[in-house]
């Protein structure tokens, strides 16, 4: 008896749809950190189920998740990384090539920062560099908290301002204000430490 045909939905990927295939699927949902999809018997209901969003609690099957683990970072991309000494403490933060780890920007040293902060920044520096360069390619970092606060649109920090900080919270506020003004095509992945070992971004002060 021939396999019978599923439809995909994919509410959250490199792109969104209905796709016929799981290769196809996997394709918008592999590495990509935020994900939803989930499969569907035919093609009237992932119709719908696109239509209606996403479920509250994703349902898609663990194992096709894990593919994340097994796989290999896109190394046409670029990845974005902070340090700090301390927690405030000094902080930085840098992105580069995937491939090359050539730093394309950098920011810091700032007084009293935060890892979070670090990251955050980053990754909003990070998407502007590519929106101003047109490029549409992903950006790799290994902070999820950072990815669920660009997501948000803001930066979910408890740090106390103070006179040697303002200068960096004010960049947050800046960054904060880019993310609900602006758009953008590229996927913000998780880089996966424990399978590809430290993100080509770190300042390997470990």
């Amino acid at each position: 008896m021939a396999k019978k045909q599923k439809f995909y939905v994919v509410w959250q990927g490199r792109q969104t749809g209905i796709f016929s295939t799981w290769e196809d699927c996997k394709k918008q949902v592999t590495g990509f950190a935020t994900a939803r999809y989930k499969s569907f018997e035919n093609e009237s209901e992932a119709r719908q189920a696109f239509t209606a969003g996403p479920p509250r609690f994703s349902t898609q099957r663990p194992a096709k998740s894990a593919v994340v683990a097994t796989g290999k970072p896109i190394m046409v991309s670029i990845s974005v990384d902070a340090a700090c000494s301390g927690n405030p403490g000094i902080m930085e933060y840098q992105g580069v090539e995937t491939s090359t780890k050539k730093r394309l920007f950098h920011g810091g040293p700032f007084p009293e920062g935060t890892n979070n902060i670090g990251e955050f920044l980053a990754i909003v520096h990070g998407l502007s560099y590519l929106k101003r360069n047109n490029q549409s390619i992903p950006l790799y970092t290994d902070s999820k908290t950072a990815i669920a606060w660009v997501r948000n649109k803001k930066a979910n920090t408890k740090i106390k301002p103070t006179a040697e900080n303002a200068a960096l919270l004010e960049l947050v506020t800046r960054a904060e204000n880019w993310l609900h003004n602006n758009s953008w095509n590229n996927p913000i992945l998780k880089w996966e430490t424990t399978v590809w070992g430290e993100i080509p971004a770190d300042f390997g002060r470990k």
